[in-house]
């Protein structure tokens, strides 16, 4: 047990107040006005268009094959048209990538059929 006005060696203990107060309160900051700090003058956002401009072509059909060695394996094939297929095993895989390779001759995206049977 300790006396009192005995402090323990290394130990800072803070005196208690006898009267409680309240925290002083910070003055309240405009809410209008230009930010402060960094990014002010910082790079410009993306709301420019992108400079590197492609040939012109995009993704439309997805196939996504995991064949883990020892595994069995998956494969998935998507396409913006709303085609989404699935297959497990080794010979459903095999069927999917030759059905999504057919997909790709056939799929109104990637063929228009507008002006096909004018030809």
């Amino acid at each position: 047990m300790t006396t009192p006005g005995h402090r323990p060696a290394g130990k800072s203990l803070t005196p208690a107040s006898d009267s409680p107060h309240a925290a002083d309160q910070a003055t309240p900051r405009p809410a209008v006005g230009e930010p402060t700090g960094a990014a002010r003058k910082g790079v410009r956002t993306a709301v420019v268009p992108d400079p590197q401009t492609g040939d012109g072509r995009y993704p439309v059909a997805w196939l996504h094959i995991t064949a883990p060695q020892g595994a069995t394996p998956t494969a998935t094939s998507r396409c913006e048209c709303g085609r989404n297929r699935s297959a497990v095993g080794h010979k459903r895989v095999l069927a999917l990538i030759s059905d999504h390779t057919t997909h790709r001759d056939v799929c109104p995206l990637r063929t228009p059929q507008e002006g096909r049977t004018a030809a």
